[in-house]
């Protein structure tokens, strides 16, 4: 029993993962994240800074609901590939890179490609073990069933 349900905590960390990280870069503005993706010499900047800012909000949306989770999981995938291969490659592997404690705290350096790959690994997750229970693709795999099962007939 819990195994069934073990995919409902992944998926709605991924899916908030996501969303939080669109929203960020809608609130700075898609203008901002387009001169960072210029700065990374990418092409059509603005075009791509909201294509990635749609695709993590509606991409992690569907994710946390368990929609389209395969489908979703794609273009998600490319957004963190792009990340970990134009950014955090050079950084090494490790998120977490303690520089200091200073009286304002803890200072961090530039975070490896740690966190990048955990996403990809959660998502292939999600795809080849499925979405768990609450998932609307279970829902409507159920649906699907029960109607395929009536003959396809509805009783409205």
């Amino acid at each position: 029993m819990a195994c069934r349900w073990a995919p409902v905590p992944l998926r709605m960390i991924v899916g908030f993962g996501f969303m939080a990280h669109g929203y960020a870069k809608l609130s700075r503005g898609a203008e901002a994240f387009a001169g960072v993706l210029q700065a990374l010499g990418t092409p059509a900047p603005h075009l791509m800074s909201w294509v990635t800012i749609v695709t993590e909000l509606a991409g992690g949306a569907a994710v946390f609901v368990g929609a389209f989770v395969t489908w979703a999981s794609i273009p998600l995938t490319v957004v963190m590939l792009v990340a970990m291969f134009t950014v955090h490659l050079r950084y090494g592997f490790s998120s977490i890179k303690l520089q200091a404690i200073t009286s304002a705290g803890a200072k961090f350096g530039p975070p490896g490609y740690e966190c990048a790959l955990l996403y990809i690994v959660c998502m292939a997750t999600l795809v080849m073990g499925g979405a768990g229970p609450l998932a609307i693709d279970a829902l409507w795999r159920k649906r699907l069933r029960e109607e395929s099962t009536q003959g396809g007939t509805h009783n409205d």
